[in-house]
């Protein structure tokens, strides 16, 4: 699929190990290598500062979308020629969301996982079709695809759902895995009626 825009999330700071921010500089670099758009959070700070950063000191295009509490912080990226300063955080990941053709979550905290776990959960209802992923530098996200496979096994995901978490440990195998995604119809209902089924059968 064509990728014109990508949708980062990340952590406001810059975690403990160096690496991050060094993966952020590298999605930014490689964003504005492809010629991809990035959209964000459009705060200056820690990594989501950085990959804005990096994508334009390349000579990328940005877009960031803040809400006007967080820009009233002093957390805005002023110096964007594009940024969109919204009312509340719903507006922000829905306007994240209408912009981008990928999502893609590099080591941050609450913020971050509720991110991504939202267009992951849209794609499972059938909302949109557009690939999500982590870029698990240093293995930073080892252990929540390690609790997602257990989700699997426990039978609260169904694995085609837990698919669709692509991941990669670096940012040019992570953008070419989403150019190669090919949508899946998704049938939640067909897998909870199979799961009520073998639930049943076991009583």
């Amino acid at each position: 699929m064509e990728l014109k825009k990508v949708c980062v999330y990340c952590g406001s700071s810059p975690g403990k190990n160096p690496e991050y921010l060094l993966a952020a500089r590298a999605m930014g670099k490689e964003l504005a290598k492809r010629e991809i758009t990035l959209v964000y959070g459009g705060g200056r700070a820690g990594l989501m500062g950085e990959v804005a950063r990096a994508t334009l000191a390349n000579g990328g295009q940005v877009i960031g979308v803040i809400p006007k509490a967080l820009r009233d912080q002093e957390l805005a990226f002023h110096e964007l020629a594009d940024l969109h300063v919204v009312d509340s955080m719903h507006e922000r990941k829905a306007l994240m969301a209408e912009l981008s053709d990928a999502f893609v979550a590099l080591p941050g905290g609450y913020g971050t996982l509720e991110e991504i776990f939202e267009v992951l959960t849209w794609v499972q209802l059938g909302f949109h079709t557009k690939p999500c992923g982590v870029l698990n530098i240093n293995h930073y996200y080892d252990h929540l695809l390690e609790f997602l496979d257990h989700s699997v096994a426990e039978q609260f995901i169904y694995q085609p759902h837990r698919d669709l978490v692509l991941q990669a440990l670096e940012p040019a195998e992570l953008i070419d895995r989403f150019s190669a995604y090919q949508p899946v119809k998704m049938n939640k209902a067909a897998w909870v009626h199979n799961m009520e089924h073998q639930s049943g059968n076991a009583e």
